[in-house]
């Protein structure tokens, strides 16, 4: 049974009770909003909740154990502070969401924490969202350590892979110079740059609209008096400004020839390239190959 403060429980023990619901979500860029169903503004614990109309959630159950109930919260863009343009461009992914229970007479001496979510799905429909709330412990449900594959499992550029992406340039600055469609962008100020160098890398808005977000690149092309054309794996749903900052990061398709030809890097490689694959398991004996137990790659 959960606990509250002592004046709130007393409050609530009356049995005629003045209390409603609010939600403080804290986004990763560290931006936070407070919002209630209450129709006046309420202050507590530092932030400030504004009335959001339309702002609900729906039935949710609580149970025992490591289970990792889901819930969903809808509102309109009415309120300012939720714009269609921070969803789309992913700000609200992940986000924390705290819900009290408030005393609107009394906010800030009577509140009580209910419960702690964070934001999964994000759907969109005309002038309306709905967002599911995923309860901490699906994080329970995440695979953790390692897993055996034949293709490296580290992040090209982190400690365990060791590439490093500032030399050689693997890494470009570089700046929007037009939106070709929603998938595919022409950066400027990258000379030198052959097809296929930032395959499967990354593109990261410095600024503009869609500042901090970053993008996986699933072809590049060569550079053409300064620009190079990038299909992004995803399309865009908020179009980048012409002059908009963007940092540019090589990729690497995480198999063994790839991190000795392109990066010399095959020491430090992540996965088990000798693992036999399905085809070898259902692969006929043939005399063109020779299976002694030698070292398959060096």
């Amino acid at each position: 049974m959960r606990a509250f403060a002592e004046d709130l429980a007393a409050h609530m023990a009356t049995g005629e009770t003045t209390l409603c619901r609010a939600w403080r979500v804290t986004r990763a860029d560290g931006v936070v909003l407070g919002f209630t169903e209450h129709d006046q503004v309420l202050e507590f614990s530092g932030t400030r909740f504004e009335p959001a109309s339309g702002f609900a959630t729906s039935e949710a159950n609580a149970a025992s154990g490591l289970a990792a109930p889901a819930a969903e919260i809808k509102g309109g863009f009415s309120s300012e502070a939720i714009t269609e343009g921070d969803l789309a461009a992913g700000r609200y992914d992940g986000a924390r969401v705290e819900l009290f229970l408030v005393n609107w007479q009394q906010p800030e001496a009577q509140h009580g924490l209910l419960s702690v979510q964070e934001i999964g799905e994000v759907q969109r429909a005309g002038p309306a969202f709905s967002a599911e709330l995923r309860s901490i412990a699906h994080r329970l449900q995440q695979p953790q350590g390692r897993i055996y594959n034949r293709r490296c499992d580290a992040d090209l550029g982190d400690l365990r892979c060791g590439v490093d992406l500032g030399a050689g340039g693997r890494r470009r600055a570089g700046q929007i110079a037009d939106v070709v469609t929603a998938d595919r962008l022409r950066i400027d100020g990258l000379d030198g740059i052959a097809e296929g160098h930032f395959r499967l890398g990354h593109l990261r808005f410095e600024g503009g609209a869609l500042g901090g977000r970053r993008l996986v690149i699933e072809e590049s092309g060569a550079a053409v008096g300064g620009r190079v054309d990038v299909r992004l794996w995803l399309p865009l749903e908020v179009s980048p400004a012409p002059g908009d900052p963007v940092t540019l990061t090589v990729g690497c398709d995480k198999s063994f020839a790839t991190c000795r030809t392109k990066f010399a890097n095959q020491r430090n490689f992540q996965g088990f390239p000798h693992m036999p694959g399905s085809d070898f398991a259902y692969s006929y004996v043939s005399g063109a190959s020779t299976h002694d137990g030698g070292v398959l790659y060096e």
